[in-house]
């Protein structure tokens, strides 16, 4: 039953009211996830925290307001209106002390967050005196309830979440320009300080709209769950926003659904729940900074290491033999040389056998390498000695040093680094040709 209330409410067919509030939901992820990357970018995520955990008191004082005062006291603007009050009240504070100097940043917002939901936490047992407050429903903005929520309310959700989304893409290149070089925005004539509140006031109105629907405490969830997930998978703001504002609405729309389908499930934590799956899949998968890429990657700088090792090693045992290029070297001494281990020196042999730079010789524990491997060999020894001249003349370290630190840095500066290296060579030395690698001297072959 309940897989198929949830995929009822998924396509929308749960019922006119249960595809509203889905829909609600959605827009609202939209709209988070998209202020969510300037949010994020701008480094104000903490305090976009601060700013839901203070709606609390805003909240119940309107409703305590309301019921002193004869009003409706779940009118559901009227709470809004509270919370956004109280959550600009408690932004400010943490600018204001902040701004003595006398309390860090980091301070001053854990201050403020257990302060305003410590205030909220003692409003909310008095609004449950009072003769209403059983019928208040107030519980529901601290982890939402999705399922709860009228048409109107929806409605007001998708309204508020559409305005919200309208604001961030009208003022996306100034606010583009504000998070990745303030100074520059300032030198180019906007409006630093007029945007800066622009964007606070953007992240109160995502805080405010979604209170009713995910809640106070995982509302920030939603505005910078999508917006790391999007940056995870590219590097460009003009992709990650819509990429965030997309997996925002994603989550919002299948743990609406959830939630729908199971009306005790609280819609704010299931919301989060499937932000982070969609994290954890790309934090995974990310082509460029995923788990898997990043294993990959060690994996190929591991065989590049190796690789150049054996080269570098197979060269230097026949240089120093002075034995031709195309004679047997013992890959035991080369092994113990850099310390492998068995599986490891097996690991190597093979990667250059499969690569086709060296081929097995007669004597057993024996390789040469190939016209491909003597190649590759001249280019290693000579890119490692290239390394220690540039540290011994350019930095003035010792030789043995200057050899453990070319060894270091030789497998991961690209080639270009390594050109502008050999040319400050040459122009310090004009002898810097006796740089290439010669080779070995010819010897008996075993």
């Amino acid at each position: 039953m309940m897989n198929a209330d949830f995929f009822a409410a998924l396509t929308l067919s749960l019922g006119h009211n249960a595809a509203v509030v889905v829909l609600g939901c959605a827009a609202f992820g939209l709209a988070a996830g998209l202020v969510g990357c300037f949010v994020l970018l701008r480094g104000r995520a903490l305090i976009a925290d601060v700013a839901a955990h203070a709606t609390l008191p805003g909240v119940a004082a309107a409703f305590i307001g309301a019921t002193a005062l004869g009003l409706d006291p779940r009118n559901l603007w009227l709470l809004m209106a509270g919370g956004a009050l109280s959550a600009a009240l408690g932004a400010l504070a943490v600018r204001a002390a902040a701004a003595t100097r006398r309390v860090r940043d980091d301070a001053a917002m854990a201050l403020v967050l257990s302060a305003g939901f410590g205030l909220g936490v003692v409003l909310m047992s008095v609004v449950q005196s009072l003769p209403t407050g059983g019928q208040a429903g107030l519980s529901h903005f601290i982890l939402g309830q999705a399922a709860g929520l009228a048409e109107v309310e929806a409605q007001t959700l998708i309204g508020l979440a559409l305005v919200a989304s309208v604001i961030a893409v009208l003022l996306f290149n100034p606010l583009r320009v504000l998070c990745f070089d303030e100074a520059f925005a300032a030198a180019s004539g906007l409006p630093v300080r007029a945007l800066d509140l622009s964007l606070t006031a953007l992240m109160l109105l995502v805080t405010v709209a979604g209170l009713r629907a995910v809640g106070l405490i995982l509302v920030v969830a939603l505005m910078v769950i999508p917006a790391v997930t999007a940056r995870l998978l590219t590097e460009r703001l003009s992709i990650m926003a819509p990429l965030a504002a997309a997996l925002g609405a994603v989550s919002g729309w299948v743990g609406a659904s959830f939630s729908a389908a199971a009306p005790g499930l609280p819609t704010g934590a299931v919301i989060t729940v499937t932000a982070c799956a969609l994290f954890l899949i790309a934090l995974t998968l990310s082509p460029t900074r995923g788990v898997v890429a990043a294993g990959l990657g060690r994996a190929r700088m591991g065989y590049r290491i190796g690789r150049d090792h054996l080269l570098r090693g197979a060269w230097e045992e026949l240089e120093q033999l002075r034995l031709g290029p195309d004679a047997p070297f013992a890959t035991a001494a080369i092994a113990a040389a850099w310390g492998w281990s068995g599986p490891r020196s097996l690991i190597a042999v093979t990667a250059l056998r499969a690569a086709g730079l060296v081929r097995p010789a007669h004597e057993p524990g024996f390789l040469r390498l190939t016209p491909a491997g003597i190649v590759a060999a001249q280019g290693v020894v000579r890119r490692h000695r290239v390394w220690e001249l540039y540290l011994t003349r350019a930095g003035g370290v010792r030789a043995f040093a200057a050899h453990r630190g070319a060894d270091l840095i030789e497998h991961t500066l690209p080639p270009d680094v390594e050109a502008e290296v050999e040319a400050w060579l040459a122009s310090a030395d004009p002898a810097i040709a006796r740089l290439a690698v010669p080779p070995p001297v010819e010897g008996a072959p075993a």
